[in-house]
């Protein structure tokens, strides 16, 4: 459904993409998981013909980018990752808005409308204006906006970016039971790692390259084993003694330390013993993605920092609608 080929997009003197290429199957939720300015939203801009790439070639349900955008454009379905709703309207009208841009019949609006309203549970909410709606309801609604008229792909631009983690949840539920219902491909980019579990298979995308494609199970595995977590009063410290007594790496995550380990809670006794002096504390748990990336970058998507700017941008949103 998607093929991309050696993609490049370039702004003056800064490439933002560089040559990446993967495919993407029907009926796939695909990822790109990566940090502010990894070149995700450049990327999906390319796909969804609202940039032209600088070389490369996008073929999106057998139709290209640049030589045949408005097959293109009729194929696809767009969720921003700013707000891109008209407020002043209901969200009837903004979905009847969306309608004659797509060319749906006047007869199939009517079915569509209340299928997709009562999919995100706003049927109740059809007439409302839409700035009285909480954020939550919004997203809510410009996916179901995205899902309207039935596309083949569906493009979803940090889809859940400034909710809270229970709001993002039950977004996803209804991503899911649309595109299972509509066998709807899509295409997402995110910074939050558990929402990239979402995906059946992942692209981890850093300075405008692909680092590495999987599903999220099989990257999990190039970690190996446990991460055990330390805290110390000297990192570098611990770092050496762990490498000379035990021939583990340790990586710099946060305040602390990272390490992969076989059996990770048979080794913390003796690493309490060997080290015990050095160590605050310790903790064991199972790789995650946030541990996949930090192993193949050699550091961490700061989800605090992303936190903060994600507050800071739904602050500039507030201010730009009153």
């Amino acid at each position: 459904m998607i093929r991309v080929e050696k993609l490049v997009r370039k702004f003056k003197n800064m490439t933002a993409v560089r040559g990446i290429s993967f495919n993407v199957d029907r009926g796939e939720v695909f990822g790109f998981l990566g940090p502010n300015g990894a070149g995700k939203s450049t990327t999906i801009k390319m796909l969804a013909t609202l940039l032209k790439p600088t070389s490369g070639r996008a073929l999106i349900n057998g139709y290209d980018v640049v030589r045949q955008q408005d097959r293109v454009r009729r194929s696809i379905g767009m969720v921003f990752q700013d707000p891109s709703l008209d407020e002043r309207l209901t969200a009837r009208e903004n979905l009847y808005f969306h309608a004659m841009l797509y060319n749906v019949e006047s007869r199939l609006f009517k079915r569509r409308m209340h299928e997709v309203l009562e999919m995100v549970e706003l049927s109740g909410r059809a007439g409302d204006l839409v700035r009285h709606f909480s954020g939550g309801m919004k997203r809510r609604l410009e996916i179901a906006r995205g899902f309207l008229h039935y596309p083949k792909v569906l493009f979803l631009d940090e889809p859940t970016v400034g909710l809270d983690p229970q709001t993002r949840k039950k977004i996803w539920e209804y991503i899911h039971v649309l595109r299972e219902r509509e066998d709807i491909t899509i295409f997402m980019t995110t910074h939050y790692m558990e929402e990239a579990e979402n995906c059946h298979r992942i692209a981890i995308i850093d300075h405008g390259e692909i680092v590495v494609e999987d599903t999220p199970a099989n990257l999990k595995k190039m970690v190996g084993g446990d991460v055990i977590t330390i805290s110390a009063g000297n990192n570098q410290s611990v770092m050496d003694k762990l490498a000379e007594r035990f021939g583990l790496r340790a990586v710099v995550s946060g305040r602390g330390l990272k390490v992969e380990v076989e059996q990770g809670e048979a080794f913390i006794p003796v690493l309490i013993r060997e080290m015990g002096e050095d160590i605050a504390s310790v903790t064991v748990q199972k790789p995650t993605l946030d541990d996949v990336f930090l192993k193949l970058t050699g550091r961490e998507i700061r989800e605090e920092n992303v936190s903060t700017l994600d507050r800071r941008r739904v602050f500039a949103r507030r201010r730009l609608h009153r």
